[in-house]
């Protein structure tokens, strides 16, 4: 009976063990999964994100501002991947003449955007529908209208082509460089030093396409002064003033020194006043190539 008793208990004690082991082993498995990971969940929201008529998936930064500038209207709003990791999601916002892009994130179990969380995407998309308005660190204050939907009707009809025919220009397909103008756009208050009288004015400042244009305020309908980025040799941050927050573009006919409310602000123009310029002498590098090739056929 004593021995019977014995393998009973070493039965159920072997038998609990083999259960904290699975339980150990799932636990382990769960808390080193990829929060990304629960989008693929039979029951995950990312499943039913894909039937949000303004969700638009894998489309990229620069498509989303060619189709919110040509397209959208002021507060035209979409939602898309973010190209930064999976689970972050980029809501980018027509404001005006430029678009926004702001972060959404989903934990696996809610949705991040702003101050709020958001339970479920049910929630998230009833927030949606009150058009919230949302600020961003430039002060821009933007009323989210109108979703810009994912399939748009088209119509399906084609010119007809009456005359074809080949320049003999003396190119080959290693000139055929596709390029085209980056669309990162910016808008947001500066401050910045006058250039005979050396005071400082706060103006609305607008970055779209190769162009940084400055307006006495938000409402003015013609810019004070237009600055081609092409003639701009560089962008940084500056410390000769007795101001924080400053940085300076450097144009062959002068200085122009700007100061934001906050470094993170400042960070930010630069970050994509840099960016600008970067690829500006990309197209310049391609250009000058195609010229040298071209050269060198006729030589």
């Amino acid at each position: 009976m004593e021995r019977k008793f014995c393998m009973h208990l070493a039965g159920a004690q072997e038998t609990r063990g083999a259960r904290m082991g699975r339980a150990e082993s799932l636990e382990g498995k769960m808390s080193a999964q990829d929060p990304s990971d629960l989008w693929s969940r039979s029951d995950g929201e990312a499943e039913l994100l894909q039937d949000l008529g303004w969700y638009h998936g894998n489309l990229t930064r620069h498509a989303a501002e060619a189709l919110l500038l040509s397209n959208g209207c002021d507060g035209s709003y979409l939602l898309r991947d973010s190209n930064e990791r999976t689970g972050l999601y980029s809501l980018s916002v027509r404001a005006k003449d430029s678009v926004k892009h702001f972060h959404v994130e989903y934990t696996g179990y809610s949705f991040k955007f702003g101050f709020n969380e958001f339970s479920c995407l049910k929630d998230f998309v009833k927030h949606f529908a009150n058009q919230p308005l949302i600020g961003s660190e430039t002060g821009t204050l933007i009323v989210l209208k109108h979703p810009y939907p994912r399939k748009v009707e088209e119509p399906s009809i084609y010119e007809s082509v009456r005359v074809h025919t080949a320049m003999q220009t003396g190119r080959t397909e290693s000139d055929l460089v596709p390029t085209a103008p980056s669309l990162g756009t910016k808008e947001g208050y500066l401050t910045k030093q006058g250039g005979l009288v050396k005071t400082w004015k706060t103006r609305w400042f607008t970055l779209h396409r190769n162009e940084l244009k400055y307006f006495k305020d938000q409402m003015s309908p013609e810019p004070i002064r237009i600055l081609d980025l092409t003639e701009c040799s560089a962008v940084q941050f500056d410390y000769s003033q007795e101001r924080v927050n400053c940085f300076c573009l450097v144009f062959p006919f002068r200085t122009f020194y700007l100061c934001a409310k906050t470094g993170v602000e400042a960070d930010e123009w630069i970050k994509i006043l840099r960016w600008k310029l970067s690829q500006i002498r990309k197209q310049l590098d391609q250009g000058e190539g195609t010229i040298r090739s071209r050269s060198f056929i006729f030589k």
